[in-house]
């Protein structure tokens, strides 16, 4: 029998949010792992607020939304305080009753800033590092380094010289017509008027030189989870000191091995990560750093298989999180959605290694 076409909807409903959500619902899990590290961020929280005034939004409520938006792939704000306002399990995961109202765009851009400001980030990726440990996810010995351009906020036209203005064309004075052939432009003379911190930037030859940043990641090899991150100025050695800075973060005293790319083969490096008690498993170029008494070893070639694994990171954070172009300006900002992102991919991951467990 044919239903009926209605278009009248209920007044009242007697269903909450967390009932319209399945059990087995992956967000179910990731929510548990969410609140387990807000609960350990209390402290933070309380010294970034005044202890009287009127009430923000809540810090883990922000957060929580921060986390929907990677993902979901919620390519803006003002789109996600959208689909905040309809979507039944996006009020469940942040913690909003059926009725409450959803915060105005700009109110959510002014308290999303103090979160910013502070290194709750970090903070949030640490502890959810701590759990994958718990669980047993995560190898002590065995690691993977690698990084990636992030596309700034800022076009080619605002890449102008640092003295004097060039003149603005008749055409349009808001979007001028530029033509930049035959003109040298560099970082040594020429800046971004929208995002001065951005560097104009390419990985390799015959590739678009674009305004980026470096986000780097170090990877553990067992699972394929990120334990550290960085993000840094675009330059041709900024991955090698980023992987350096990292190494020196690993916990404990144990000798440690390091996948890499052929970009990470240089004497240099190779050297400061032998005198850092590190094995260097650097991808050989013709002439390389790397001789026999490392390259003879079974774990170098395992290494070397299990490296490519940080290119599903790299293609999560761009695609699913939306990271391959930035929205926000400044090495710092950019820096702290990057690492917040790098969490929201390990809660993935997290959940996905447990759940084949059981």
């Amino acid at each position: 029998m044919r239903g009926t076409d209605r278009q009248q909807s209920s007044m009242f409903s007697y269903i909450s949010a967390e009932q319209r959500v399945s059990r087995d619902h992956p967000l179910r899990a990731i929510r548990v792992m969410v609140d387990a590290a807000l609960s350990e961020l209390q402290a933070e929280f309380e010294a970034m607020y005044a202890r009287g005034g009127r009430p923000s939004i809540a810090p883990e409520k922000l957060l929580r939304v921060l986390l929907l938006q990677f993902l979901y792939t919620v390519r803006s704000e003002r789109q996600l305080m959208e689909q905040l306002d309809y979507n039944l399990l996006f009020r469940w995961f942040v913690g909003l009753s059926m009725d409450e109202p959803v915060w105005d765009v700009s109110v959510f851009t002014k308290n999303r800033e103090r979160l910013l400001d502070a290194e709750l980030a970090r903070s949030f990726f640490n502890r959810v590092v701590t759990q994958a440990r718990a669980h047993g996810l995560l190898s002590a010995e065995h690691f993977t380094v690698d990084g990636t351009l992030i596309e700034a906020w800022a076009g080619q036209k605002s890449f102008q010289r640092k003295q004097g203005k060039a003149p603005l064309p008749p055409d349009d004075p808001g979007n001028p017509s530029i033509n930049f052939r035959g003109e040298r432009r560099g970082n040594a003379t020429h800046q971004s008027t929208t995002d001065p911190q951005a560097r104009l930037y390419k990985k390799a030859a015959g590739q678009e030189a674009k305004l980026c940043y470096l986000g780097h990641l170090l990877m553990e090899n067992r699972n394929g989870l990120v334990v550290n991150t960085r993000l840094t100025a675009a330059d041709g050695y900024a991955e090698r000191r980023a992987a350096v800075a990292m190494v020196e973060e690993i916990p404990g005293t144990k000798r440690v091995t390091l996948g890499a790319d052929k970009g990470y083969d240089a004497k240099e490096f190779v050297r400061e990560l032998r005198d850092h008690q590190v094995t260097p498993h650097v991808a050989q170029k013709p002439t390389s750093a790397i001789d026999r008494r490392t390259s003879r070893h079974s774990g170098y070639w395992l290494s070397q298989a299990r490296r490519q694994r940080v290119e599903e990171v790299f293609g999560w954070l761009k695609t699913v999180a939306a990271l391959r172009k930035t929205r926000h300006r400044g090495a710092a900002r950019v820096g702290w959605i990057f690492t917040l992102a790098a969490a929201a991919y390990n809660l993935v991951r997290i959940r996905n290694l447990t759940a084949l467990a059981t």
